[in-house]
C-alpha cells in the first residue's frame, strides 16, 4: 500500500464541499442568478476575475460587470472538471467548457477558500482556446 506523500491534498469531505458549490455556481452562472453568483464570490477588494474580455479587481468591479452583461453567461456545457483541495480552507475548480453552437473550448479557473460565512470564490479566469489550439 502507498502512501499518500502529500497528506493536504484532495480531502475527500472538502472534495464534497467544493463540489457542491462548483455545482451551484454554473446553475446560478447558467440561470443569470446574480444575487447568488454575487454570493459565491467574496465581497472585497482582493477577489480578481479575469475574464474573455475583461480584468476586474475588486468585488465590486466583478458585480458591476454581471449587471451590465445583458442575458448573462452564454449557455455553456461543462466538458471536464477538476478539482483538487489544497488542506481544510482551500481549493481550485479547473474546467473546460463549450458555449452551446460553438467550436472553441473554453476553460475556466477558480480558486475558493473557506471563509466564516462558507466557500467563496477569491480568483477566477476564464479563457477561449484560440483556432488550432
Amino acid at each position: 500500500m502507498t502512501l499518500n506523500p502529500f497528506p493536504a491534498l484532495n480531502d475527500p469531505q472538502v472534495l464534497t464541499d467544493v463540489t457542491v458549490m462548483s455545482d451551484r455556481y454554473e446553475k446560478a452562472l447558467g440561470e443569470n442568478i446574480l444575487h447568488e453568483l454575487d454570493a459565491l464570490f467574496y465581497d472585497g477588494a482582493e477577489t480578481v476575475r479575469y475574464g474573455v474580455g475583461e480584468n476586474l479587481y475588486g468585488f465590486e468591479e466583478i458585480q458591476a460587470f454581471r449587471r451590465a452583461r445583458t442575458g448573462g453567461s452564454p449557455p455553456r456545457e461543462v466538458l471536464r472538471r477538476v478539482i483538487t483541495a489544497v488542506g481544510q480552507d482551500v481549493a481550485t475548480v479547473d474546467l473546460e467548457f463549450r458555449r452551446i453552437g460553438a467550436e472553441k473550448i473554453g476553460r475556466q479557473s477558480q480558486t475558493w477558500f473557506r471563509t466564516p460565512d462558507g466557500w467563496k470564490i477569491i480568483a477566477a479566469h476564464v479563457s477561449l482556446m484560440g483556432a488550432g489550439s
